[in-house]
């Protein structure tokens, strides 16, 4: 037996487990075409200055998370830990944003973390990016983006906690008074935290490991400017006119360097994990800038499968065929291949063996096919019928062969 096994942090999903997965990704794909977003492609690697610059030097994730290595001419390569840094480059390098751009992606992330419930190493995020505007109708749309698509993939109870961090300048005002705080409660704070003091305090309001010292902090919403604070009124009121459900979490701030004025997460709360959130996402104006690009507004989310699968209601697998032939005499085993390959070209989901076996063993092989159906082409072929049986209820009845499809799809 060999020894190999997924590397740690990772996992293997194989049929029929993975049809949960092509369902997610089917109906990530229906809501972003619902919205208007189209699909944005960029490679699983970047730059390392990427997402240096991006997600912000002094994360955990630059600091500890990145799997960062030197390619064969010495260029620093790093696995993508996250897709808003790499959407953006995309736009910058395809020369800007004219107007507005609604691009959605999916796929794997990398992150070197301690495996747990819901995070791993390699994990899957789906996502939306809003590029090209500032106005709090955009924060809006993405916010109900991520809730609707955790209405269809049935997480219950789904709660989206929201702040806002303000602007450059109010993040400005809110840092040297956290500075200060925490410099006075520094004896106080974990190490982790105390490193990061008086370079990017706002990351240890993320420390789960100082929520005493954290709970008194000055808050980002005690700086912030009119302008951001109208913004935010605004975002507030356009997700209470779509019944969203929302708490205000002052301590919120994100992991990512990149963001300003609205944060979000949405929290269901029966979702019982060290990481709470299934996703997440808010606004970051100035990732364009830092990128080398011209100042583009923008706003977006990231959906955590893993933590979906998770925290999703249990339902029915989909079956992974619409139905199985099932060969009962072999002299008529290219009539069933014909009719395999019409019924395929109809649209539905159609196997068969590819070898002679014997009638209970290609049973057997429907079942583990997670087929719906089997069709049996036996002796009714002659008279113009096929036998089909449901695999759940054990009912078979005969059917024209000319009316299989229609059955098939009613």
């Amino acid at each position: 037996m060999s020894t190999f096994r997924a590397p740690k942090g990772t996992n293997d999903v194989l049929p029929p487990d993975s049809g949960w997965w092509r369902h997610a990704y089917r109906v990530f794909e229906d809501v972003a075409e619902q919205f208007g977003y189209g699909l944005a492609l960029t490679p699983l690697f970047e730059d390392t200055e990427v997402f240096a610059r991006g997600v912000g030097g002094d994360t955990e994730v630059v600091e500890k998370q990145m799997y960062s290595f030197l390619d064969k001419g010495g260029r620093s390569i790093t696995l993508r830990p996250e897709a808003t840094a790499s959407v953006v480059r995309a736009a910058i390098q395809a020369g800007g944003v004219q107007g507005r751009l609604k691009a959605s992606y999916w796929g794997p992330m990398f992150r070197y973390e301690r495996p747990q419930k819901g995070r791993y190493r390699q994990f899957y995020q789906g996502g939306v990016e809003y590029l090209g505007s500032g106005s709090p109708e955009a924060d809006v749309e993405v916010i109900e983006f991520g809730y609707r698509y955790l209405e269809r993939m049935r997480v219950p109870h789904v709660d989206v906690h929201i702040n806002t961090i303000g602007d450059a300048a109010d993040r400005a005002r809110h840092r040297t008074e956290l500075i200060k705080y925490f410099l006075e409660r520094f004896d106080e704070l974990s190490p982790d935290s105390q490193r990061r003091v008086e370079t990017n305090p706002m990351r240890v309001l993320d420390s789960k490991a100082d929520t005493d010292v954290i709970a008194d902090a000055p808050k980002p919403s005690d700086f912030l400017s009119d302008e951001p604070a109208e913004h935010f009124d605004a975002v507030r009121a356009g997700i209470e006119a779509l019944s969203i459900p929302y708490t205000l979490d002052s301590t919120l701030v994100r992991g990512l360097d990149y963001y300003n004025r609205s944060v979000w997460e949405y929290i269901p709360r029966t979702y019982d994990a060290a990481q709470s959130s299934v996703g997440g996402g808010g606004r970051y104006d100035g990732l364009f800038e830092i990128l080398g690009g011209k100042p583009t507004p923008a706003v977006g989310l990231a959906m955590g499968v893993d933590r979906i699968f998770l925290a999703s209601e249990a339902a029915p697998p989909r079956s992974l065929l619409d139905t199985f032939v099932v060969v009962a005499d072999d002299k008529k085993r290219t009539e069933a291949r014909t009719l395999v390959s019409e019924l395929r070209r109809e649209g539905l989901r159609v196997d068969m063996t590819d070898t002679v076996r014997s009638v209970k063993a290609q049973f057997k092989e429907a079942d583990r096919s997670a087929s719906a159906t089997a069709i049996v082409v036996g002796d009714e072929w002659s008279s113009g019928l096929v036998a089909v049986k449901d695999l759940k209820t054990g009912e078979q009845q005969e059917i024209p062969i000319k009316e299989i499809g229609r059955w098939l799809r009613a």
